[in-house]
């Protein structure tokens, strides 16, 4: 790492995260206090949840300790990048709040490892991995619709019509990204085909579709 601008040792904020009650956080939080973090926060939250509330007080304190000293550099240290990020939207939402902040990523292991600053070369890191998630989010789209054209050619037209549409999904997330429980989301949406149409979608449903358009990745 090149020597902080003002001289200054800088304050690193580590986070953990797995996704699963089953899965360890412990080796994650060692590879942090290895690389002397003075605050470590983490959390076992799907990355189906788009709320962390761990990484936003980490973020949180970074931004704070910036704002009441702007000179001290302030470093949010991580095992790999898809703790705190996991496709391109979360990714480029992440770069944002830390170039607003002036406070660079850390990563600890992974074909990546260094330390990025998102207000200099680092930003063409974020910009390059988002597009990189997001070309692969596309070709997975890709070739399920090709398996379901295949499907339908052979007269298999992949079970019920579905009860979430696109539209109605897209809403949806506007909605869960913005904080709204997902049982209230359910209650603004309506059916518009089928046996149910004119009711609203069951909760289950709607979990279903988000986890069918955003795939767990641990």
């Amino acid at each position: 790492m090149p020597a902080p601008r003002n001289g200054a040792a800088p304050i690193r904020i580590g986070y953990a995260r797995v996704s699963t009650a089953q899965q360890e956080l412990q080796s994650q939080i060692d590879a942090l206090e290895a690389a002397q973090c003075r605050r470590i926060f983490s959390e076992k939250i799907s990355t189906r949840v788009k709320i962390r509330p761990e990484l936003e007080k980490a973020l949180k304190l970074a931004h704070d300790i910036k704002e009441a000293a702007p000179d001290q550099p302030v470093i949010l240290t991580v095992h790999e990048l898809k703790r705190p990020a996991r496709n391109a939207a979360e990714l480029m939402t992440l770069a944002s709040t830390l170039q607003s902040a002036d406070i660079p990523l850390e990563l600890l292991t992974g074909p990546l490892t260094g330390i990025y600053d998102p207000s200099g070369m680092g930003a063409m890191l974020f910009a390059v991995l988002a597009v990189a998630v997001q070309l692969d989010r596309n070709y997975i789209r890709e070739k399920t619709l090709e398996g379901q054209v295949a499907a339908a050619a052979k007269g298999n037209q992949g079970g019920r019509p579905k009860v979430i549409d696109d539209d109605m999904l897209l809403f949806a997330q506007a909605l869960r990204d913005k904080g709204t429980p997902v049982p209230e989301i359910a209650k603004k949406l309506t059916i518009k085909t089928g046996k149910n149409a004119g009711k609203h979608p069951s909760v289950a449903s709607l979990y279903r579709a988000f986890a069918e358009a955003e795939p767990d990745q641990t």
